[in-house]
């Protein structure tokens, strides 16, 4: 009987809307003290009280209670099998990367967020597992790059940072006839906006240290794995590595993902009229962000996700340009990563795509003159007057 009250629970949860779920998660409340906040065991290590039925907690490694209640909130908000928390983006990203052993090969959207790509160029290749990089926008591309040892499609939508927009099911779909695993990182659309569990794909990733945390304030990374079968298989490789999110973040996180829908719609407001301020200059080479009429991925991003997201890039022309540009705003920090309450003007050149040549930087449309503006909560009309003002 208590099983199938737990099942009628557990039904309900998933049916009610994202606002709800995203403050009545199946932890927002102690079950022994009534507190109205997950605690935070802060313990490397749990008491045996009868060896031969041990606890289910053993080793904050192998799992911590705080950590749980993260790993099962995102889980719910993906409509995934189970989640799983990480120290930063990029430790999730790794972590499940090892899913891959040498020989195999993975193709890769062409424009990934620079930390990825040094890890695929200078250390998976280090462990013989090869990539190729495509531009996810044409599904022809995509299925060209099929080799006999493909293993897997990582996909980024909207791509960082020129925000080219990649049909997510259709890969998936593609992906599945073919026996490959698919990974999307989900940072720039969060769960509230785009959940790629139900186009198909296996596993989702989060820098969550961006939106979902929202607050530049704490590192981490979060996993969702479609099916308990995958999900076994990233527990033995969290565990396995040690790659895991520790107490006090994870409280952090929880913390700040339960104002995401709000600070999200906000942003997204704000970043909608910036987008088009900016497409309306003469001044400004280039403007990159899904809600733009004349984006050319719009239509297919607007049939996977809910809502256009708070990030913008946008060509200034050059490269010194961008640099009097960063030198001159007074509102937004100047700075690497995004998604937080205020907003984060980044030159990809120098900061998030560092690690990627010049010129396969140029390649992927990740010029000198391109800026990434990561819209806050700040009054919109003040974000455009002091960009206004930096601009001439």
């Amino acid at each position: 009987m208590i099983e199938d009250a737990k099942k009628i629970e557990q039904t309900l949860d998933k049916e009610r809307k994202f606002a709800t779920k995203l403050l009545h998660f199946g932890s927002e409340i102690d079950s022994v003290t009534g507190a109205s906040s997950v605690p935070i065991y802060q313990a490397s290590t749990f008491h045996h009280h009868d060896i031969y039925n041990p606890p289910q907690h053993d080793y904050s490694r192998s799992g911590n209670p705080t950590r749980q209640a993260l790993e099962d909130y995102i889980a719910l908000l993906e409509g995934g099998a189970r989640g799983f928390a990480f120290a930063s983006g990029m430790a999730a990203i790794s972590t499940v990367f090892m899913l891959l052993s040498a020989g195999d090969h993975v193709i890769v959207t062409e424009d990934v967020y620079g930390g990825t790509y040094r890890l695929l160029t200078t250390i998976l290749k280090r462990m013989n597992i090869e990539t190729t990089f495509v531009d996810m926008t044409d599904l022809n591309l995509v299925k060209e790059a099929l080799q006999e040892n493909t293993k897997a499609v990582y996909m980024e939508t909207p791509s960082n940072p020129t925000l080219k927009i990649t049909d997510v099911a259709a890969v998936a779909s593609w992906a599945q006839d073919n026996g490959l695993l698919t990974l999307l990182d989900n940072t720039f659309m969060t769960p509230y906006y785009q959940r790629p569990i139900e186009q198909g794909v296996d596993i989702v990733l989060h820098s969550a240290t961006k939106f979902l945390g929202g607050h530049s304030d704490v590192l981490a990374g979060l996993a969702v794995a479609r099916t308990e079968s995958l999900g076994r298989q990233i527990k033995q490789l969290q565990n396995g590595m040690g790659t895991v999110l520790a107490p006090q973040e994870s409280w952090l996180l929880m913390r700040g993902m339960k104002t995401l829908e709000a600070r999200m719609a906000h942003s997204e407001k704000s970043a909608a009229k910036l987008a088009n301020w900016l497409n309306d200059r003469a001044d400004i080479e280039a403007v990159y962000y899904p809600g733009l009429e004349n984006h050319p991925g719009r239509a297919v991003h607007e049939s996977q996700s809910s809502g256009y997201g708070a990030v913008i890039s946008f060509d200034v022309g050059s490269g010194e340009r961008a640099k009097e540009v960063l030198s001159r705003v007074r509102i937004p920090i100047v700075a690497v990563s995004l998604g937080a309450v205020e907003s984060i003007l980044s030159y990809p050149a120098m900061m998030s795509h560092a690690a990627m040549p010049h010129s396969v930087r140029l390649e992927r449309g990740i010029t000198d003159g391109l800026l990434r503006f990561s819209v806050g909560l700040e009054d919109i009309d003040d974000l455009i007057s002091d960009l206004n003002e930096a601009l001439s």
